[in-house]
């Protein structure tokens, strides 16, 4: 079960009102979210978008989890890009909550269809490239965000399709960010931050900023 900050854990599932008011948002959003949510779930008969066993606690374990990401993003005017967004998670949360400028890249051609309906009946602005990283045309992103894609080494060789020595990087991580830490320090050079995450007492946002490879740092 989701938990509420760290801990304790918590033990009913939350509500779309209950998490509403941990993200702060209107009246307004939160309908959005709950169109955004329903439209999720009715797909999810036809194609894997969700863990399935994840779906009853779908307000803590993916709405708040991508939600709680806005409160921690710097005020940019450049792109937000969304690596294998999937399910939009964390990138349509963040654009339904008014975060501006996103970027979802997804290879998978019927959860970009997903992706374009939940656009569509939430009246959401977002770009959604239907590509792999590595072929996606985007100038260099302020932000790259990613959530349950590919283990930390793999998303920062993704990530340089994408970005620059100026992006800064939001990564959802779970209980092994440390070891995952670990294996990349020989390779890379940058700052970090491990924040707690709200709704998971083992999850995090891993926080990384002046991203650069070891061999080629400045002397």
């Amino acid at each position: 079960m989701c938990s509420v900050g760290r801990p304790p854990p918590v033990t009913e599932y939350l509500t779309a009102s209950e998490v509403g008011e941990r993200l702060d948002v209107s009246r307004e959003t939160l309908e959005r979210l709950e169109r955004y949510v329903d439209l999720l779930l009715k797909w999810q008969r036809a194609i894997n978008l969700i863990g399935p066993k994840t779906a009853q606690d779908i307000w803590c374990r993916h709405i708040l989890d991508s939600g709680q990401l806005m409160a921690h993003l710097p005020v940019t005017s450049g792109p937000i890009v969304d690596l294998g967004s999937g399910a939009g998670l964390p990138g349509m949360v963040l654009a339904i909550m008014g975060v501006p400028h996103l970027h979802l890249i997804e290879s998978n051609s019927r959860k970009c269809a997903f992706l374009h309906e939940a656009s569509r009946i939430t009246g959401t602005a977002v770009q959604i490239y239907n590509t792999r990283v590595e072929t996606a045309e985007i100038a260099p992103a302020a932000i790259v965000t990613a959530r349950a894609v590919a283990p930390l080494k793999q998303l920062i060789e993704l990530s340089q399709f994408v970005s620059n020595r100026n992006t800064v990087y939001f990564f959802l991580k779970g209980k092994d960010v440390k070891n995952e830490l670990t294996e990349i320090k020989t390779n890379w050079n940058m700052t970090f931050d491990v924040i707690p995450s709200r709704s998971s007492a083992e999850g995090v946002i891993l926080k990384m900023e002046l991203l650069n490879r070891a061999d080629t740092a400045d002397d």
